[in-house]
């Protein structure tokens, strides 16, 4: 009696353990579970932690609450300015109604992603190329909104879309390189032209200032020629500015210029001289040669070249 009493509660206590090891479940802190009952769903969540089920008749689902990370795939597409692009984005989604995500929809995460590269390809119709590079804020909000809407009826909630990346042809970003190219060079020619309006009234003021004082200039060179000397070359090659050429002009003193001589009296006026009669015709051949200009002083007279020559006196004995 006593054995069959033991063997009794052995197999119970068996019995037991088998029926609490296909009741027990346990639901992670990330995770809440829906219990099914006969195909119907149990009103209730079950929360994290142990819990139980009916064996045959429960079936229990879990849900993920943690942001999903869904990565959409590149999309190709026209934009509003007709540029071929390509975009791909990222999606974070995170379950916030368990049962309208497991009822009301058959698979969310695919619907999401699906949904998410609907939305990308009309955003990349709607937006220009310069919004899909430089306004990446305000389309991800708009794609945020359209990938949403949808998403609340699927006890799904959108937390963050992010445009990743913009592909674009060759041909497009020479253009844009050579665009770029073109604007920084004219703000290169801008800031030069600039620079050399501020440096002609820098000039301006330095003239004006050495002008009324002309001992900077020379000052000034000075210290042209102390910075060119520190460099040890062989060679220096000085300017020598015309202003100090006027400087040591006007420092230099004038010797004053001689009294002119006294008018004399008038005197009176003289008759009219007659006319000569002309002289006659002078025959050059029959006449001496003879200098145009005064003779040279300490030069012996050379034969034959000024007249006939003087007659030599014999030397005296």
């Amino acid at each position: 009696m006593v054995e069959e009493l033991l063997t009794a509660g052995i197999a119970a206590a068996v019995g037991v353990a088998v029926y609490m090891g296909a009741a027990a479940r346990v639901v992670k802190q990330y995770e809440r579970g829906l219990v099914f009952r006969f195909g119907r769903l149990r009103e209730g969540v079950r929360p994290p932690g142990f819990t139980m089920v009916l064996p045959v008749a429960d079936r229990l689902q879990k849900v993920n609450l943690q942001i999903v990370t869904l990565p959409i795939p590149a999309q190709e597409g026209i934009t509003r300015d007709n540029v071929t692009v390509r975009v791909d984005a990222v999606v974070y989604f995170k379950v916030v109604d368990p049962a309208s995500a497991i009822i009301a929809v058959e698979d969310y995460r695919f619907a999401v992603s699906q949904m998410a590269q609907t939305s990308l390809r009309s955003i990349i119709g709607k937006s220009d190329l310069d919004d899909l590079l430089s306004n990446r804020e305000k389309l991800n909000q708009g794609l945020e909104l359209m990938i949403d809407s949808p998403a609340i009826g699927w006890g799904v909630q959108i937390d963050r879309v992010e445009i990743k990346d913009v592909s674009l042809p060759e041909t497009m970003k020479r253009s844009m390189a050579r665009q770029a190219e073109a604007d920084r060079e004219r703000r290169a020619r801008v800031i030069n032209a600039d620079a050399e309006l501020q440096a002609s009234h820098k000039l301006a003021e330095a003239a004006t200032v050495m002008s009324d004082q002309p001992a900077a200039l020379q000052l000034r060179l000075l210290q042209t020629v102390i910075a060119v000397a520190a460099e040890k070359n062989s060679t220096l090659v000085l300017p020598f500015p015309v202003e100090l050429l006027r400087f040591l002009e006007r420092a230099t003193p004038t010797t004053p210029a001689p009294p002119a001589p006294p008018a004399s009296p008038a005197a009176p006026p003289a008759k009219a001289e007659e006319p000569e009669p002309p002289a006659p015709p002078v025959d050059l051949a029959d006449q001496p040669l003879r200098a145009a200009g005064p003779p040279l002083e300490g030069l012996p007279p050379v034969p034959g070249l000024l007249g006939p020559a003087a007659p030599q006196e014999p030397p005296q004995a």
